[in-house]
């Protein structure tokens, strides 16, 4: 059972922004930049291109007001997405506000907020659904 499984099962909280029957978004509590989220399927798969294709089909229409949402709460030229899937076996896109191109380079330092903080990027981003 991956960290994202204990999540969506509410066995570790997090910062919510959105959920579903399939999928559940939330803040990253190691963010590049304020504002940055992920959405995840509700079924546990490790390669992004293994989810069902009604679920690919789906996430970014599940995503789109949440990217909108950031868009709107903080200041950045748009919100840019992200897969990776290297650091959690659990298919998941990242959202987050940029400016430019490495804004959202995942080799560089992540931030280290406090749950005040994040818990104030979250009222910001459900504010703007």
């Amino acid at each position: 059972m991956t960290i994202f499984s204990k999540i969506i099962a509410g066995e570790i909280p997090c910062f919510r922004i959105a959920e579903n029957e399939k999928f559940l978004a939330f803040l990253d509590i190691y963010p590049l930049v304020e504002g940055h989220a992920l959405v995840i399927p509700k079924i546990e798969v490790d390669n992004f291109f293994d989810v069902p294709d009604n679920f690919l089909n789906e996430i970014f229409s599940f995503a789109k007001p949440i990217a909108k949402a950031i868009e709107r709460s903080f200041d950045c030229n748009r919100c840019g997405i992200a897969v990776i899937g290297i650091e959690v076996p659990h298919a998941h896109m990242h959202l987050v506000p940029i400016n430019s191109a490495d804004d959202i380079n995942f080799t560089r330092r992540k931030l280290k907020l406090s749950q005040e903080e994040l818990k104030e990027v979250q009222k910001k981003i459900l504010k703007n659904i």
